[in-house]
């Protein structure tokens, strides 16, 4: 009962769920070897492919025989693609096959040839079969890792491209939770299997929502939940006998462990046997057998039927041996991981490390250069923008010069004529005194009484006398505003309160003219020209320490 015991065990690493890879790339992630060339088609290479999809479930040797060839007429006609696609379908005939180590090396050959495409959907389709494959020997990093890989590209391929939905993602979250299922954690399995109902297809998606169920039940009688996962299986079977036959395989087996569990032994012996004859027809899951053949042996043993026990404990353990062993000449290979990918992508990375080294170098070299010529440039922009602005401001500063000399001529040539100017009228108002004693004197003698002289005559010349005078002023005062008119200005704004007799003594002044001069000039004394003086000097508020003549001579 212990060697059951122990062989139910090694043989539990078996794969659950495999499904055919044409099935898995057509059906699952809506691949066609169609969608998956890049160039025109080769006729006779398509012919030989047609003909070994015809055979790969009758013959399956010859099936693979067409396929190398169809492969190499496709590598001639240039076509990587679509051989990449034949080496896919003849990885898994040779998987079905439960030959792992030729599987995988045509899968990593395939990588190869696709490596440096653009051809996402095939990639990931690749990565996907690697994980599974990794899956079967318990190698659960290697799997998740590639099963991963897979799962993300399908989420780029979601993200930029608007034609893949994203129920495409469903049959990479669903055979990731199928992996950790058989790496006896049903826990993570269910998380992915509610990814996959999230993102539940339509009815017209190419994806069977079917499998996802079949998932299910498998979680469920893990659970001991197995009146569930029972109508679970009732309820997805008919798809199952209408769209995909060979899985029925696994189908019945599942129906038969969970009858096992229940004791209800003839169900379960029934459907053990339907498994097998399942895989047997369609040569499909053969990898899957020695599993039913343990399965067997248990429910025998329960029978107390040792012989029939003992018959599929043997069978169950040459299988093992064959499939799964790493003793196995199909597995040996697989086991020391002699493939050619890793070690072609070695030297390519070592290659294209020297490269980039090279370039670096290279890139270094004109980057010094680069940084020399713009240090040269930015030291030449420098010293021409010193010498620009040096020179601006020596001619800034040259104008400021010339335009300064300019304004000096013309304040002094300004200053000249106003000094002339007020020359001109000094020299007038000193005409006016001369005049005016003339014609006081002139006055003065008149009035002396003479009988010659008529009166009333004497009257009419001193009335033109006085008229004559006035205009003379009137006439002085226009040409004074004239030549002094900033003057004027400002003592008529700071000053308004100041009468006229009050601006002709400022308007003296200004031309310089003592009191004595003022006197004879208005006709008045002396004394009266100092009270209008000191009269002005009060209106204008002047401390007693400003001098008047300076103050007005400054306005």
């Amino acid at each position: 009962m212990n060697l059951v015991v122990k062989t139910i065990n090694q043989l539990f690493r078996f794969n659950f769920n495999k499904v055919f890879f044409l099935f898995v790339s057509t059906q699952f992630f809506g691949l066609t070897p169609d969608s998956l060339q890049t160039v025109p088609v080769n006729p006779k290479a398509l012919k030989l492919r047609d003909q070994a999809n015809e055979l790969r479930f009758k013959d399956p040797d010859s099936s693979l025989v067409l396929l190398q060839l169809s492969f190499e007429e496709f590598l001639k006609a240039g076509d990587t693609i679509a051989a990449a696609n034949d080496l896919l379908t003849k990885a898994n005939i040779i998987e079905n096959q439960a030959n792992y180590s030729k599987a995988y090396d045509a899968y990593w050959s395939a990588l190869i040839l696709t490596d440096n495409s653009n051809n996402l959907n095939i990639k990931s389709l690749i990565y996907h079969r690697l994980g599974r494959i990794y899956s079967y020997y318990k190698r659960e990093e290697e799997s998740l890792k590639y099963l991963n890989k897979a799962l993300e590209i399908q989420k780029v391929l979601v993200k930029e491209d608007s034609i893949v939905e994203e129920g495409a993602l469903i049959p990479y979250y669903y055979f990731i939770a199928s992996t950790y299922r058989e790496l006896n954690n049903p826990e993570i399995a269910e998380v992915y299997l509610d990814s996959c109902y999230r993102l539940k297809p339509d009815p017209n998606s190419t994806f069977p929502i079917a499998l996802v169920d079949f998932e299910k039940s498998f979680v469920l009688s893990q659970s001991n939940k197995q009146e569930e996962a029972l109508a679970l299986m009732d309820t997805i079977y008919p798809w199952f006998e209408s769209n995909n036959k060979p899985y029925l395989v696994l189908f019945y087996k599942q129906w038969g462990d969970i009858y096992l569990d229940m004791d209800d032994l003839k169900k379960s012996e029934s459907y053990y046997m339907k498994s097998l004859e399942i895989s047997k027809k369609y040569t499909s899951h053969i990898d899957f057998t020695p599993l039913v053949h343990e399965k067997l042996t248990e429910l025998f043993l329960k029978r107390n039927d040792y012989v029939s026990a003992f018959s599929h404990l043997k069978s169950a353990k040459e299988l093992d041996r064959q499939f799964f062993d790493t003793r196995s000449s199909n597995n040996q290979s697989l086991m020391e991981i002699k493939d050619t990918y890793r070690i072609e992508k070695l030297k390519q990375e070592q290659q294209i490390k020297e490269q980039y080294l090279k370039q670096l170098e290279q890139e270094e070299e004109i980057g010094k250069l680069e940084r020399i010529i713009l240090l040269v440039s930015i030291i030449s922009v420098v010293i021409i923008g010193l010498i620009y602005v040096k020179h601006l401001r020596e001619r800034h500063k040259a104008e400021k010069a010339l335009i300064r000399r300019n304004q000096e001529l013309e304040n002094k040539k300004t200053q000249e004529l106003l000094e002339l100017k007020n020359k001109e009228l000094a020299a007038s108002a000193l005409q006016l005194i001369e005049k005016e004693e003339f014609l006081k004197t002139l006055k003065s003698k008149v009035r002396v009484k003479d009988e010659k002289i008529k009166v009333h005559e004497v009257n009419k010349v001193l009335r033109s006398i006085s008229v004559s005078n006035n205009q003379n002023w009137e006439e002085f005062k226009l040409r004074f505003i004239d030549v002094n008119k900033d003057f004027y200005k400002k003592m008529f704004e700071k000053y308004p309160k100041l009468s006229q007799g009050d601006q002709k003594i400022c308007a003296l002044i200004k031309l310089n003219f003592s009191s004595k001069e003022m006197s004879r000039l208005l006709g008045i004394s002396v004394e009266s020209v100092h009270t209008s003086r000191h009269r002005i000097r009060k209106k204008m508020n002047l401390d007693r320490s400003v001098n008047l003549e300076d103050y007005i001579n400054s306005l």
